[in-house]
């Protein structure tokens, strides 16, 4: 299986270049690249069995073992990651189809869009096997490279401006990435992962303390966790629909696993955790409260983006087996979910006209289908039972009273309000477009014909009083014929989504095996290094760390190499 793992990278670049050797045959590079993307779904879910089956898989390009080539990595977490992100990619592709072929590709130019696209998916794929940190570098770039593109789609000026934000959050992300690099090559002589488990452990404690929060803040900015997050909000709204609804689900996960790497493989003893879980809080309860006092759609679930990525960083600071589990499991809900309702949205834009809640309304008789599309993954989203979104929070609470630390307690109430909040932004969302009386086009409703009609609709224009509409808000558009192929992929994704939840025990269960396995690198170490673990890294090169039953390394007593 071995031979498959740089097939999830080559598959995606190959068919960009295919794509831009047909300009304009828009059929061909549509078949191209539909093609790729269900390859790397079924690539994806080969590995998910072969790792499962047999254990973590390592290529070695050109045959140069590791440390001294490029290693690519396929683990429980990352075939897991693979998968679910290769489903989203084709899902939201065959959305764009449907809008490109009702629209005439006027947001989606044929000749730049395919090829990007396809390249975008390789970039996360790269970042998700790579074993080295310059490799996951060139992964992050090559996905960035590829949305500053995506992003500026049409060339609005609300969407150049949003990009020129967006480009440069991401430059200063990459250039503190890179040089943390530079630091760790520095102070350890390598940038392979594996080897970093045995080099950075020999370090001073401030040295690792200090490598340790550089890499943090770089991603973070990229994961959007506070506060630096205050980029996304205005950056990814302004896109079209398909490219928002991959950027949401993808892209501040891929910084989320970077997170994950970084804690468990180069710094498995971490001094910072109390300091995630202070971060989880703010993330979760900040995003929440931005979410809350908007009036557009898509920038109310641009905050309820930035307040789940929480949740992650809640599991990652638990640092132990059980959180890092339930964050697995959470990361794949979350991809699907979130990107299913960005989709959803987009179904509304365009039946609408508008995303913005002053100008939506009557759509539950206009567009019931729309209706259940949204309301599905809104359920998920606030968690509740019997949905992936429920089943993922209480993984994730079930760890922190396992852990049973002040924090952890603390964060479990957070969790729990914000969850009550994401749910009543989103309601309140939904019955203002879909069950309240359509507003003209001249802003005027239906008078209403009894007095309790009366007062419903004066606490409802206060409540649209004190909500916040979108910087660049644009007016009522013409409403557009909603394709099949555009709500055949949406129904695609909430069946999905749904899946999640139906089979849960599995899913789980395979994450709570991806989770045993972050928690003890010395497992990944062996199989990347082999025999010389113990000549490359110094010391024992044993990092099979004795842990209590919090997943905290017990002091033994012991010194390096007795």
């Amino acid at each position: 299986m071995t031979p498959l793992v740089p097939l999830v990278v080559l598959v995606p670049l190959v068919g960009a270049a295919l794509a831009l050797v047909f300009p304009g045959q828009r059929r061909v590079q549509q078949t191209i690249t539909v093609t790729a993307l269900t390859v790397v779904v079924a690539l994806g879910g080969v590995l998910m069995w072969a790792v499962d089956a047999g254990g973590t898989l390592v290529m070695e390009v050109g045959g140069w073992a590791a440390p001294f080539g490029i290693a690519l990595v396929v683990d429980r977490l990352s075939a897991l990651m693979l998968t679910v992100s290769a489903v989203v990619l084709l899902g939201v592709f065959l959305f764009s189809l449907g809008q490109g072929l009702a629209d005439g590709d006027d947001e989606t130019p044929v000749s730049i869009y395919y090829p990007t696209y396809l390249v975008l998916g390789a970039g996360v794929c790269n970042a998700f096997i790579a074993g080295d940190l310059f490799n996951l570098y060139v992964g992050f770039e090559i996905l960035l490279v590829a949305s500053y593109v995506l992003i500026t789609l049409g060339g609005t000026v609300q969407r150049i401006r949003a990009g020129v934000t967006y480009v440069v959050v991401s430059l200063v992300s990459s250039v503190l990435f890179l040089a943390a690099i530079g630091l760790i090559y520095g102070a350890t002589g390598t940038v392979n992962m594996a080897q970093l488990t045995l080099r950075i452990a020999e370090l001073p404690s401030e040295i690792q303390l200090l490598l340790n929060l550089a890499l943090l803040i770089a991603f973070g900015i990229k994961a959007a966790v506070f506060p630096l997050a205050f980029w996304l909000p205005d950056s990814y709204p302004t896109a079209p629909a398909p490219v928002t609804a991959v950027f949401a689900g993808l892209l501040t996960k891929v910084g989320v696993y970077a997170i994950i790497r970084s804690q468990t493989l180069l710094f498995p003893d971490s001094s910072v955790d109390d300091l995630l879980l202070v971060v989880a809080g703010l993330t979760l309860v900040v995003g929440i409260l931005g979410a809350v006092s908007q009036l557009d759609i898509k920038r109310l679930l641009s905050f309820t983006l930035i307040s789940h990525i929480g949740y992650m960083i809640f599991g990652i600071g638990m640092a132990n087996s059980a959180g890092f589990a339930a964050t697995i499991y959470y990361i794949a809900h979350h991809i699907i979910v979130q990107t299913t309702l960005f989709l959803a949205v987009g179904l509304i834009e365009r039946h609408g006209g508008t995303t913005s809640l002053a100008g939506l309304g009557g759509m539950l008789r206009s567009a019931p289908v729309i209706a259940v599309l949204f309301f599905v993954p809104m359920l998920n989203l606030g968690g509740i039972p019997p949905f992936s979104g429920f089943i993922g929070k209480l993984g994730l609470f079930t760890a922190a009273a396992e852990l049973a630390t002040p924090g952890a307690y603390w964060l479990m109430g957070v969790g729990a309000l914000v969850s009550l909040l994401t749910l009543y932004a989103l309601a309140r969302a939904w019955t203002l477009a879909f069950w309240r009386p359509r507003v003209t086009a001249d802003g005027k409703a239906p008078k209403p014909t009894s007095t309790e009609a009366l007062l419903l609709r004066k606490r409802e224009a206060q409540m649209l009083e004190a909500l916040h509409d979108a910087p660049d808000a644009q007016p009522l558009q013409e409403q557009k014929e909603t394709p099949r192929l555009m709500i055949g992929a949406t129904a695609g994704m909430v069946a999905v989504s749904i899946a999640l939840t139906v089979f849960a025990g599995p899913l789980y269960a395979y994450s709570t095996r991806a989770g045993e396995t972050v928690a003890e690198p010395g497992q990944l170490v062996e199989r990347v290094l082999g025999e010389h673990r113990g000549e490359l890294g110094g010391g024992s090169g044993d990092t099979r760390l004795e842990r209590d039953h919090h997943g905290h390394p017990l002091d033994t007593g012991e010194e390096d190499g007795e």
